[in-house]
Order: structure tokens, then sequence, then C-alpha cells
């Protein structure tokens, strides 16, 4: 069972000066924009390796699942890794690990030709960002408390400017023919020093102002049995079910975009790899338009009627996507699903936690993260088996049907208090 630990770091309530809250809360931001950095730089170039290769949809679907294989087992060791090691090594840990599952990535497409070194790139890729996932959200709702203030859809937007950045880089150089080793290992060098450089400012517990009175006041720790009971308990609750249900369609929608996109555009709109990665790109600025913007329409309309209108524009932008003649089209149809999705995943978050009781809030969260993680990582191995029966652009209705359900499932996302939230 996953589940999110308050790590060492944040067993005492830190009270950090308003200097080292910032710091600490921008190297969050930095840590939120490699890990979309990393994750684009591999989808960019992904038409690119699948021509290396000279594989098919299924082969390439099974290498991709050696990703989501990894990821999924990431999840489930970050807990472990962050109360053994601690957040910051932790976070540090998993970016070297996806360094060096990119290396692998660009040796086995140019060098050795070979399936399986890809295949370990990405299980190596899958791992390290499945655990910094995990990692970076525990330490994202550890600054969100000591801030006062909701940070977290900011946090995924600081993703999405890395998802932009990556697929501008990959649009750029897939123009340019550069080598996908060249490309990767740029990437690869750049995100391992890039991290060595901002982790220290995420604080420790020894670095917190005024902790041993914090300590004080601060409530038992609880032990792993009640834990436990806790975390399942929460999967009887209907209502977070369907919370789930939210976290699936948008997740699924958003995972099989980052995988399946530039594919689609190559082999079902018959464009060539350049196109795909621009593509790519005007999904991942789309994305991270919504999140900028998702604060203050939440805020001024709330939870389910943003849902409602999101699941209605993630279907018009699959539809237009998968039966447009025209490229332009397609491209409308590229932005309205980036905005329909973009927001469900941090709003399903919220939605899970807004509960009267801290405990149960974690376990909640854990809850909805365990279906939206999987929905993003094993719904493109579940694309690319149906791209090899029913042909690409047919294999995305799936996700079509799952933002319909969505959208049935928007109400369970009501705010817990209706009383209106005061301004942040």
């Amino acid at each position: 069972m996953l589940t999110f630990p308050t790590s060492t770091e944040h067993s005492m309530q830190q009270q950090l000066s308003a200097r080292g809250l910032r710091a600490w809360r921008n190297a969050i931001f930095t840590i939120f924009a490699l890990s979309g950095l990393s994750l684009a730089t591999w989808v960019s170039r992904l038409p690119a390796v699948r021509d290396e290769l000279g594989i098919d949809t299924l082969q390439l679907g099974v290498l991709i699942f050696c990703m989501s294989a990894g990821s999924v087992i990431g999840l489930i060791a970050a807990p472990v890794v962050i109360n053994r090691i601690g957040a910051k090594a932790g976070m540090v840990g998993a970016l070297i690990v996806v360094s060096i599952g990119l290396v692998l990535i660009g040796v086995g497409s140019d060098l050795a030709a070979s399936s399986p070194v890809v295949g370990l790139g990405l299980a190596l890729f899958g791992f390290g960002n499945g655990t910094c996932d995990v990692i970076m959200n525990v330490e994202a709702a550890a600054v969100e408390k000591q801030a006062g203030r909701t940070l977290m859809p900011l946090m995924h937007a600081f993703f999405s400017f890395g998802t932009v950045a990556g697929a501008g880089l990959g649009a750029l150089a897939s123009g340019l023919a550069v080598p996908i080793l060249v490309h990767t290992t740029v990437i690869a060098v750049a995100i391992a020093v890039t991290v060595l450089a901002v982790i220290r400012f995420v604080p420790s517990g020894a670095e917190a102002d005024d902790a041993a009175s914090a300590a004080a006041s601060a409530p038992p720790r609880v032990p792993f049995r009640q834990r436990l009971v806790d975390a399942l308990a929460v999967w009887k609750d209907v209502r977070l079910l369907l919370i789930g249900v939210i976290m699936l369609g948008m997740a699924f929608a958003e995972g099989s975009a980052n995988d399946w996109l530039t594919i689609a555009v190559v082999d079902g709109h018959h464009q060539d790899n350049t196109v795909g990665a621009i593509v790519f790109w005007v999904f991942t600025a789309s994305m991270t338009a919504g999140r900028i913007a998702g604060g203050p329409v939440l805020d001024r309309f709330g939870r389910v009627p943003v849902l409602r209108v999101s699941a209605l524009l993630g279907v018009i932008g699959i539809l237009l996507f998968i039966v447009s003649p025209l490229p332009w089209l397609a491209f409308v149809g590229t932005v309205f699903w980036a905005l329909g999705c973009s927001l469900g995943f941090p709003v399903g978050m919220s939605a899970a936690a807004d509960v009267d009781d801290p405990r149960l809030s974690a376990a909640r969260v854990s809850a909805v993260a365990i279906i939206g993680y999987c929905a993003f990582l094993v719904g493109p191995p579940v694309i690319g088996l149906l791209a090899h029966q029913f042909g690409i652009l047919g294999a995305l209705l799936l996700i079509l049907v799952l933002v319909v359900l969505a959208g049935l499932a928007s109400p369970a996302a009501r705010e817990n208090h209706p009383s209106p939230v005061p301004a942040r």
C-alpha cells in the first residue's frame, strides 16, 4: 500500500524564516520542473527512437510498459526511501537515476540499436521519476503547510513548465537532426547538475527554527499498524472512489498524451517527427496555461463546475484530434485536450484532502494518488496494445470514454465546507 509518510524533515512543525521558506519553495518548484523536463525529453524523441530501433507499435508499447513498470515500483518504493534516507537524498538519488536512464535510452537507440538497452533505460527512467513524483509531492505539501496557502496547482504548473521546455528543445533537436544520444546526455547532465545545486535549499529538521518547542506540541507518531488500517479504511468511501474516477480519467488523458501524442501526429495524421514534437509542445504549453489560470478560476467558480467544463473541453479536443481531416484542427483539438485535463490531478488531490481529520486526509490523498499515478503510468501501454489492433487514432477513443466518466463523477469533488474560501 502506497502511503505518503511524513519524513523526518517535517516530523516537527518547522518554523522557517520567510527567506528560507521561499528558497525551499523555489527548490521544489525546480525539482517539479526537472521531472517535467525529463519526461518531455523522452516523449519528444519517441518517434525517432522508434525509427532507430525499427520497431512497430506493439513493440513500442512493450518498451513503454518497461517505463510504466519501473514507475509503479518507484511509487511503491518512495515511502521507504523517504523513511530510510530522507526526502533530500531521495530526490537527488531519484533524479540521478532518471539521468542515467536518459543516457541509456540514447545509447540503446543510437549506438547499440538495442531494444533491451532502451528498455533498461526506460525502466530506470521510470523508477526514478516514480520515486521523485511521490517525494516531491510530499515536499510540496510540507511547503504548502508552512506557507499557509495553496501552492499545489502551481507546483504542478512548474512540472508543466519543464515539459514545455523539454518539448521545445526536443522539437529543436529533431529539426536539427541532433542525435538522440547527444540530446538525452545533455539533458541528463543538466538535470543532475541542477538538482545538486538546488537541493541545499531543502531544509532538514535540524535547520528548522524553534524546532524544539514545535516538537513539544506535535502530535504523537501514529503506529504503522494504525496507519495501515487508516489507509485501507478509506477505500470503503464511495465519494473517495468517485474522486478516484476523476483522477483516473484525467490522469489517463494526460499520461496517454505524453507518450502517444507524437506518434498519433506522425502515424495517424501523417506528419513528420518535427511536427509531432511541435504538437506535443503545444499540448504542454496549454497544460501549463490551464494550471496557471486554474487557481483563480477554481476560487471563482468552485471545483464541480470547473471539472465539468474541463471534461467537456477534453471531450471536444480529443474528438477534434481524432477525426480532424486538417492539421490545424488537430492543433486546436490538442489545445482543448490539454486544457481539459490540466486541472484533474491537482483538483483531485485537493478534493481527497478536503476533510477535517488530518490523519484521514493523508490516507485519502494516498489512495487517490495510487489511482492517478497508475492511470498516468499504465494508460500508455494500454493505448499501445489497442493501437496495434485498431490504429493509434482509434485507440484514443478509450481516453474519450474515461474523460466522460470523469465529468460525470465531478460532483464528488465538491468542497467540504460550503463557505467561501478567503483570498490567499
